[in-house]
């Protein structure tokens, strides 16, 4: 790109920008020509549209057909009854919609609102949206950087850059031409101070760029596809099947009339209209719990999606790590040592030989540890301002070590009083060691040297002899394959004052070596176990060290020790044909986290993808569905995601699964019922006449029958609780259809047994004298609810009294149905006798024994072969 083309990043890196700054004027006309510093928000989806993306899913454009039809034939309360599914369904998705943009733009907030500059000459403070190219920004300990820029100066500037590229470590930055000398918007400085020249701005920054790859919008979750692929063979195969009785009854001479409404009524009937209204239910109940759980569901369909899930690829800095550095090995001569603790809280203790030692029973750690607080930049603050963790203030690497001490029981303040710093030299990235002075009570100094073992551990430093240093650089090398970031420490008590600093890092003891890293949460090892024996695969992406990457995937058992870690260049040098062979990516780009999410939906994966980074972006939104951190996440996480966990912990990842599959389950509960009851009455109509009874039901008999039974006990099995095991069976097969897993024959058996049963009562009762067509009517809505008290997940217990009171209740309404004149009159029934209704009670509980049965019979099939989750 060359200087004075014109775009942001050119007019960045032009030379031209003074020591003081750019003139307002300047700025005012940069600002003008590049716009404001931020992310061109995400255009707001009109009503009318949310309204319309609800409208089109094929089995609601079924419904719509069904409606106009039973208006055609004057059923107006049928009609009624389907047209307030679909509002309560449109209502219900839309409102979810929206209430999850408000949550998490309560948790969003800008991430630099302010930037220091230099302008004419003075510093001052203008918004960051304000920012323009060539700007020359002032950047201190705390700061979030406010856009791209070029390191013009620094004194030992550190910044974090974990959301940007995964890294855990901080990195040195100084004035240069390569990535050291370069700074990203949305950055922390966790030490020090500089100046930097602004290279380019919002949509131009990286963070710009990034969001850019996530312009495509997600695709249909699973189970919308599922559906509108059943919608579109249930639409085929009911206007079929009533051809075929319209044409039977007018080759029998029925009259025209009645035969089209025979059918249309049949086509109703044959429609589980109250689907959408069992998966909203199903939905809107997971997210609530969900909500219940801190976790934010941004589109209603993503709760199912969870449970369709194959693969979960996760970050690691911030997801499945605490995202902050704790120190949990020592070493010294004399043994080794663990440290155990949360973060930077310094609760916590030492343990050596697994007894917990102090200063006293360990001389050799308290040196060791007393040295690294003392040769420290670092603070810490205590839980305040609403803040409930302790925080580090300065560089993570040295809070960590003060953090150790405080869990050996050494106190930072007396140390500091005891030995006040008298000099020092500060860490560099060509020596890459810090050292400092101190004043001994009784005399003379005392100089502290910690950095890098290949810095430390050498001749010109250390005093030692080859055989001690050689011991020390193996145990470095162990800890540091073991993904640890390690320092060595050393120090020497001299009399005098130490004038010459040159001399000051010569002539050292090894005090021993530090191990540190950003250690996993402890929920995820949990979560990580419970997802796979769910069946999941989990896969780790990060930008971090390769051996940090299979450190941390060993300890939470997403790879083996022999398992490959394919890295960023060698996924992009074409050196990994297949990126679904390996379990661990570490040092990846967002572009290659992208790619790996999307080769595994090439497979016929279904991915979820959790992170909270601006580099976990575009992997978010292109995943089935994308799962991020909203307390540490940051805003372009939170936007490309589906589900946002509020309190950041993986663990309710796990309980978003089981709330999917909980979902899918209940919905082919719920179509096992209702296609059960709709073959059985398309079986009645069809075969009735050949035995007699030349039509079985009429039409308003049909529609009544299935308003009962596909009104509010259908909607009510979509809030059956999760099965006992529903975690410990393997994700169904992506590609497998929404009746797949057996259910298809499940339900003709069902609606045989139905028609069958009905079909015998009516014979019975014809044979007998007895008004048969009531019978039937009687008997065949009666056993069809027995079927929804065999189809709960929970049998024998009070888990979803919704489904009782609604059986109860339908119950009570069909047999008024014959038991009420003016019911017998709109329905056109006749009453029976107490016997006919005795009879039709024990078919009832039939329908429910026969329900159980088959139930239990799956079940212990399922057990038997491999098993796979369906809905019972």
């Amino acid at each position: 790109m060359n200087p004075g083309d014109g775009t942001p990043a050119a007019a960045g890196r032009r030379s031209d920008t003074p020591a003081t700054g750019l003139s307002s004027a300047e700025a005012a006309r940069r600002l003008v020509r590049y716009g404001p510093n931020e992310l061109p928000p995400e255009p707001r989806t009109p009503v009318w549209r949310r309204v319309a993306r609800q409208l089109r899913d094929p089995l609601i454009l079924v419904l719509l057909v069904a409606a106009a039809l039973t208006l055609a034939t004057g059923e107006f309360s049928d009609a009624i009854v389907i047209l307030l599914v679909i509002c309560v369904n449109t209502v219900v998705g839309v409102v979810q919609e929206v209430r999850a943009e408000q949550a998490v733009a309560a948790l969003s907030a800008m991430s630099a609102p302010v930037a220091r500059v230099v302008r004419d000459g003075a510093e001052l403070s203008v918004a960051a949206a304000e920012l323009v190219p060539g700007d020359m920004v002032l950047l201190s300990e705390g700061d979030i950087v406010p856009a791209d820029g070029d390191v013009r100066a620094a004194a030992l500037l550190l910044i974090d850059e974990a959301s940007l590229t995964g890294e855990s470590v901080p990195v040195e930055k100084a004035p240069g031409q390569d990535h050291a000398g370069a700074v990203s918007a949305g950055t922390v400085v966790v030490r020090g101070h500089g100046q930097a020249v602004v290279t380019a701005t919002g949509a131009g920054s990286a963070l710009g760029r990034i969001a850019a790859l996530m312009a495509d919008a997600p695709g249909p979750t699973p189970l919308q596809r599922r559906l509108a692929e059943f919608g579109r063979v249930l639409a085929v195969g009911t206007v079929a099947l009533c051809a075929v009785v319209l044409a039977l009854g007018l080759a029998r001479g029925q009259p025209v009339e009645l035969m089209v409404v025979t059918a249309i009524s049949l086509a109703v009937a044959a429609v589980p209209e109250s689907l959408p209204a069992v998966v909203t239910l199903a939905l809107a109940m997971g997210a609530r719990r969900m909500a219940d759980r801190h976790a934010i569901v941004r589109r209603l369909p993503a709760v199912e999606t969870l449970g369709s899930v194959t693969v979960i690829a996760t970050d690691k800095t911030g997801t499945l790590t605490e995202g902050r550095m704790v120190v949990e090995r020592l070493w010294t001569p004399l043994g080794a040592a663990t440290v155990e603790g949360t973060g930077y809280d310094p609760a916590g203790r030492v343990l050596r030989d697994e007894r917990s030692v102090g200063p006293a029973d360990a001389p050799d750690l308290a040196r060791l540890l007393r040295a690294a607080m003392l040769c420290n930049d670092a603070s810490l603050e205590p839980p305040q301002n609403g803040v409930p963790h302790w925080k580090a203030l300065g560089d993570p690497t040295e809070a960590a070590l003060l953090v150790a001490g405080a869990r050996l029981g050494l106190d930072r303040a007396t140390l500091d009083q005891e030995s006040p710093r008298v000099g020092e030299r500060p860490f560099d990235s060509d020596r890459k060691r810090m050292s400092t002075v101190h004043r001994l009570p009784g005399g003379g100094t005392r100089v502290v040297c910690k950095g890098a073992p290949e810095s430390v551990l050498r001749p010109q430093v250390l005093r030692d002899g080859p055989d001690a240093v050689a011991r020390a650089a193996v145990r470095a090398e162990e800890l540091a394959r073991a993904g640890y970031r390690v320092l060595a420490v050393a120090s020497i008590d001299r009399d005098g004052t130490c004038e010459h600093p040159g001399q000051w890092e010569s002539g050292l003891s090894l005090l021993g070596l530090v191990g540190m890293a950003d250690p996993p949460r402890r929920t995820s090892g949990p979560a990580i176990a419970a997802c796979t024996r769910a069946g999941i695969v989990p896969v780790l992406i990060t930008g971090d060290h390769p051996l940090t990457a299979r450190a941390v995937a060993r300890r939470l058992g997403i790879a083996s020790q022999d398992d490959e870690v394919v890295t960023g260049t060698g996924a992009k040098g074409g050196a990994v044909a297949d990126l679904t062979r390996a379990r661990v990516h570490a040092r990846t780009t967002p572009e290659q986290k992208l790619d790996i999410v999307q080769a595994w939906r090439a497979a016929g994966h279904v991915v979820a993808m959790t992170g909270d980074g601006v580099n976990d972006g575009p992997a978010l939104r292109q995943a089935d569905i994308g799962v991020a951190m909203g307390g540490r996440g940051t805003e372009v996480a939170r936007q490309a995601a589906d589900l946002v966990l509020a309190d950041d912990n993986p663990a309710t990842i796990v309980s978003a699964v089981e709330e999917g599959r909980r979902v899918y389950a209940n919905v082919r509960r719920f179509l096992l019922y209702a296609l059960a009851g709709g073959t059985a009455e398309i079986l009645v109509m069809l075969i009735g006449p050949f035995l007699g009874m030349p039509l079985p039901l009429l039409p308003a008999q049909i529609l009544w029958i299935n308003l009962l039974t596909h009104g509010l006990p259908g909607v009510a099995l979509g809030a059956e609780p999760v099965e006992p095991d529903a975690m410990r069976r393997p994700p169904r097969p992506p590609r497998e259809s929404v009746l797949g897993a057996g259910l298809w024959p499940r339900i003709v058996f069902m609606g045989a047994v139905l028609a069958t049963v009905t079909l015998g009562a009516g014979a019975w009762a014809l044979e007998t004298g007895r008004p048969w067509q009531s019978m039937i009517f009687l008997v065949l809505g009666a056993t069809q609810l027995g079927v929804a008290l065999g189809s709960r997940a929970r049998p024998g217990t009070l888990a979803n009294p919704f489904l009782l009171t609604a059986v109860a209740g339908a119950l009570a309404l069909q047999a008024a149905g014959v038991l009420l004149a003016p019911l017998r009159e709109l329905l056109g029934t006749r009453p029976l006798s107490p016997l006919d209704l005795a009879v039709a009670g024990v078919l009832c509980v039939l329908g429910y024994a026969v329900m159980r049965l088959q139930a239990l019979l799956k079940r212990s099939a399922s057990r038997a072969q491999t098993p796979s989750p369906m809905g019972d």
